[in-house]
């Protein structure tokens, strides 16, 4: 089994000792993600809505650096330090996905790196390479 480390200056770089995702066959790994500004690695500024924005942009940009997109995705994790931002959760995540819906899993959590109010993560299975006929 070969292991390839996904990384991309798009999205926040590791604040610890992990990859940003890790690629295995056509599956991909992606790391838990917060609300970082990769330019700047703060914290977004703005409220629920804006953190969870900034959450599905880092996450798309980890994405496509590993070749692949939301629509790939077949399982997400969300966590979340006030489980009354579900609803918000659900609405922005319209805007990214469309059905079929991935897996999901919503978990209340005390507390987050940086103090964050959201982080997820997530599972992608990439399509099948397509090869032009010779």
């Amino acid at each position: 089994m070969t292991k390839y480390i996904i990384q991309t200056d798009k999205a926040p770089q590791a604040i610890g000792t992990y990859s940003q995702a890790i690629k295995v066959g056509r599956t991909v790994y992606l790391s838990g993600q917060i609300p970082l500004v990769p330019e700047t690695m703060t914290l977004i500024e703005g409220d629920i809505s804006a953190q969870i924005t900034q959450v599905f942009k880092n996450l798309k940009a980890v994405a496509e650096a590993a070749g692949g997109d939301f629509s790939d995705i077949v399982k997400l994790n969300v966590f979340l330090t006030d489980l009354t931002h579900f609803p918000i959760v659900n609405e922005i995540m319209g805007y990214y996905f469309q059905d079929p819906y991935p897996a999901r899993a919503a978990v209340g959590v005390a507390a987050l790196p940086k103090a964050a109010d959201v982080e997820m993560d997530a599972i992608m299975v990439l399509k099948p390479q397509e090869y032009p006929a010779s």
